[in-house]
C-alpha cells in the first residue's frame, strides 16, 4: 500500500477554522429555545417567602440537626449547632415553620417551656415511635430563629389541642403586658414578647390533623382562630390548612365557608413522588428521572387549579396561598429508620428545586409563601449532619443561586422551549424565571432538563439595556450525582462564562442536567 502524506497549509487551517465557528454560530443563530423578557412590565414583587423552609420534630431534623445541645463538644451557641446557622445564614433562609407537620397537632407547647430537666417526655407517634424529651421547645426555636435572622413560622395544634391553648400560645408569644402567659414566659426567662407575625392554625386537618371533612375544619378554624388575638402592633397572618395536592374540593369549601378577613393565608402541600413505589433516592435510571420531572411540572397544573378557585371567591388576592410543605419524597436510604425519612439528595432533587421554585415566582401574585421540606437530614433536605460533620446538598445550591430573586420585581417573560423526549412521552426541556433587584441588576435563572442533550438558546431582552453578563451553573456527571460526607462537593455551583452578550440579546448553551444563573448590569 502506498503511503499518503498530507500537508495542511496555513490557508487550508484557516478554512478548516472558519468552518467550524460557521457551525458554531450557526447553531448560536438558530437556537434549540428562545426566552424572551420583557424587562419594562414588571409589576409583581417575589416575596422572599416563597424560599421559606420547613423543620419538624422527625428524625434528625431537629435533634442532631439544628440541636445538639448546650453541653455537646460539637460548636454550638446556646445549644444550636454554629455550622448549620451559618450555612443557613449564607442563603438567606427567610422563614422557618416548626413544629410540624403531623407532629404538630400532637404538640402541646406547655410541655415545651421550663427548665429542661422538668419537662415531660412524650411519645412521637408519627415518626418512629421515638421518645420525645421536649428539650427543644418554644424558646429554643425562638432563639434558633434570632440567630438566623428568620422569620418563625408556628402551627398550632387544632387536632388534638384546644381554642384555650392556641390563644394562650399566642399570648405567650405576643403580649407585651401583664397577664397569666405574660407572666410566665418572664418566669422562664425571656421578659420581651418575640412578636411572631404567622400562625398556622392546624396541619393537614384532612388527614393526620383529624382526618376532619372540609366543612368540619373550615368551622373549627373559624373557632380557633377567632381566638388567635393580635397584642400591641404585631398583626398575626393566620393561615388556613390547606388542601392536599389536587383535592380541589377541600380548597373550594374553605374558600366559601371562611369569611376572608379572618384568613390570610390558606395552605397547599404536594410532594413529588410516585406514592404507589416511590423507589431510590440515588439508584435510578432515566425512566426513574423522568417521571419524577413529568411529576414535578405537575405541580404548575396543580397549583393553577387551586388559584382558579381562589380567584373566584378572591379576586383582589386578599388571601394568599402558602405552599407549605413541598419536594421530593422517595424510599428512605437502607439500613435507616423508616420513621426518619432520610433520604440521599441528588442533581435530580437540584432539578425539582430549580423548577419549582421558577413557577413559584411566576405565581407570586398569588403564591406569598412556601416552604420546602424539610432543611435537614428529612426528605428533601438542604443539610446532612453526622455527628460534628456537615454537609450541603445540590438543592442548598439551588437556594443559594436563587437568592437574588428574594423581593425582586418579577419580570415577564415566555419559553419557546423544544420537548425533552423519553420513549413516546415528552417533557419541556427549558424552564425560566427573570427578576429585578433593588439595585437595578437582572437575574435570569435557566434550567434544562434534558440528561443528555445540550440546548442552545438566546435571550431576548426587551425594555432594558445590559453592558455585562456574568453567572453560576450547577451541573453533574451522572443524573444521581450527590454529596457525601468523604465527596462533599461533588455537586457544587462554578463560575458560568457560556454566555455573551450580542445587542440586546444574551446567546448561550445550557449543558445536560444544568441549572444557569445570570446576572446583568
Amino acid at each position: 500500500m502506498k503511503k499518503l502524506n498530507l500537508y495542511i497549509t496555513p490557508a487550508l487551517c484557516a478554512i478548516f477554522i472558519l468552518a467550524v465557528d460557521s457551525e458554531a454560530r450557526q447553531r448560536m443563530d438558530e437556537p434549540d429555545a428562545t426566552v424572551i423578557i420583557n424587562a419594562d412590565q414588571g409589576k409583581e414583587t417575589i416575596s422572599r417567602h416563597i424560599y421559606g423552609h420547613f423543620s419538624e420534630h422527625l428524625g434528625h431534623c431537629i435533634y442532631g440537626g439544628y440541636w445538639v445541645g448546650k453541653d455537646s463538644d460539637i460548636p454550638n451557641t446556646n445549644g444550636i449547632r454554629n455550622d448549620v446557622v451559618d450555612a443557613l445564614r449564607k442563603i438567606n433562609i427567610p422563614n422557618l415553620r416548626w413544629p410540624g407537620g403531623c407532629f404538630a397537632d400532637e404538640y402541646h407547647w406547655m410541655d415545651g417551656i421550663g427548665p429542661a430537666s422538668e419537662r415531660p417526655k412524650m411519645v412521637n407517634t408519627h415518626w418512629g415511635g421515638v421518645t420525645e424529651d421536649n428539650s427543644f421547645g418554644t424558646h429554643e426555636f425562638m432563639e434558633l430563629c434570632e440567630q438566623l435572622g428568620t422569620e418563625p413560622v408556628i402551627c398550632g395544634n387544632v387536632g388534638s389541642g384546644t381554642v384555650k391553648e392556641m390563644s394562650q400560645w399566642v399570648e405567650y408569644l405576643n403580649f407585651d403586658g401583664i397577664s397569666p402567659m405574660a407572666d410566665l414566659r418572664r418566669v422562664n426567662g425571656r421578659e420581651e414578647p418575640w412578636g411572631v407575625k404567622y400562625w398556622g392554625v392546624g396541619n393537614e386537618n384532612w388527614g393526620c390533623g383529624g382526618n376532619m371533612t372540609p366543612e368540619f375544619y373550615a368551622d373549627q378554624y373559624r373557632r380557633f382562630a377567632t381566638f388567635c388575638r393580635n397584642y400591641g402592633e404585631n398583626r398575626l397572618f393566620r393561615i388556613a390548612g390547606g388542601a392536599n395536592s389536587e383535592d380541589v374540593n377541600w380548597t373550594e369549601v374553605l374558600m366559601q365557608r371562611i369569611p376572608h378577613r379572618m384568613m390570610d393565608g390558606l395552605s397547599l402541600h404536594y410532594y413529588t413522588s410516585n406514592w404507589r413505589d416511590k423507589g431510590s433516592a440515588t439508584d435510578f435510571g432515566e425512566d426513574r428521572y423522568f417521571d419524577i420531572l413529568g411529576r414535578c411540572l405537575e405541580i404548575e397544573r396543580t397549583i393553577d387549579r387551586h388559584i382558579t378557585i381562589m380567584d373566584r371567591y378572591d379576586p383582589y388576592k386578599r388571601v394568599a396561598l402558602v405552599f407549605d410543605e413541598w419536594g421530593t419524597w422517595y424510599d428512605v436510604e437502607p439500613g435507616t429508620n423508616p420513621g426518619f425519612l432520610f433520604q440521599q439528595n441528588t442533581m435530580r432533587d437540584a432539578l425539582v428545586a430549580a423548577l419549582t421554585l421558577n413557577y413559584l415566582n411566576e405565581r407570586c401574585d398569588r403564591v406569598k409563601m412556601a416552604n420546602i421540606a424539610q432543611t435537614i437530614n428529612v426528605l428533601q433536605a438542604l443539610i446532612f449532619t453526622e455527628g460534628d460533620q456537615m454537609l450541603v446538598t445540590p438543592t442548598y445550591h439551588i437556594f443559594d443561586m436563587y437568592k437574588v430573586h428574594h423581593d425582586a420585581q418579577l419580570l415577564p417573560l415566555s419559553v419557546d422551549t423544544p420537548p425533552y423526549t423519553f420513549g413516546d412521552r415528552s417533557l419541556p426541556a427549558i424552564s425560566a424565571s427573570a427578576s429585578r433587584d433593588e439595585d437595578g441588576k437582572i437575574h435570569i435563572s435557566l434550567v434544562n432538563i434534558d440528561p443528555g442533550e445540550t440546548r442552545t438558546l438566546t435571550v431576548h431582552l426587551r425594555g432594558a439595556a445590559a453592558k455585562k453578563v456574568t453567572g453560576r451553573i450547577l451541573a453533574s456527571e451522572k443524573m444521581n450525582s450527590h454529596n457525601t460526607f468523604d465527596e462533599p462537593n461533588a455537586v457544587v455551583p462554578e463560575k458560568y462564562t457560556g454566555a455573551r452578550l450580542d445587542g440586546d440579546r444574551i446567546r448561550m448553551e445550557l449543558p445536560p442536567r444544568s441549572v444557569v444563573v445570570l446576572e446583568l448590569q
